[in-house]
């Protein structure tokens, strides 16, 4: 008995201390209620023959409400195709384990913007949120990521998920398979 006791002592701490600390963006509460956000973290990025898409995470928790911010980022010299998100519009995350998440957009109509910036290269930039069903936060907290899907209003689109990446946008190295088991607690009132 003593040795499962000591066995779940230690299998507690070491996940407690595999989360990485809270960094948030905003954290704000006021009259009109809450509002906190972690710090965007990059998940997805492809470089291939002058083309550049990047995807970038937060968790954002309104008045209890937790949701993901997802954030796109396309540059090319050449024109970007847009890709909108509407009310049917679904991100399905497969995990290691097998079993899929499925998150849904917010019934709002989105298409980014494009921007070009002083190299005269095209920018493509669009932020979606996307609410998660409250059975399947535990899945998320304890399995990693292997894949997301994302149902655009006129196409789907995979993006595998790698266990780490150093980023060639800024050379920091980011675990976005880990993204929700790293993360997650940072906003779980529980």
């Amino acid at each position: 008995m003593k040795r499962l006791l000591v066995l779940a002592f230690l299998l507690s701490a070491v996940h407690s201390f595999a989360q990485k600390p809270c960094e948030f963006s905003t954290n704000v509460t006021d009259s009109l209620g809450t509002y906190k956000t972690t710090k965007e973290y990059m998940i997805y990025e492809k470089n291939f023959a002058g083309n550049a898409s990047y995807i970038f995470n937060s968790i954002v928790v309104t008045d209890g409400t937790p949701m993901l911010n997802i954030q796109f980022i396309e540059k090319s010299f050449d024109f970007i195709k847009s890709k909108c998100l509407d009310k049917n519009s679904k991100l399905y995350f497969q995990l290691t384990n097998g079993r899929i998440v499925t998150l849904f957009h917010i019934d709002q109509d989105i298409c980014g913007n494009m921007v070009r910036d002083e190299k005269s290269m095209n920018n493509r930039i669009m932020s979606g949120y996307f609410m998660f069903k409250k059975d399947d936060y535990q899945y998320l907290k304890s399995s990693p990521i292997s894949l997301m899907r994302i149902r655009y209003a006129t196409e789907t689109v995979d993006y595998v998920i790698k266990k780490e990446f150093k980023s060639e946008l800024n050379g920091e190295t980011y675990e976005p398979e880990n993204y929700f088991i790293n993360f997650f607690h940072c906003i779980d009132d529980k």
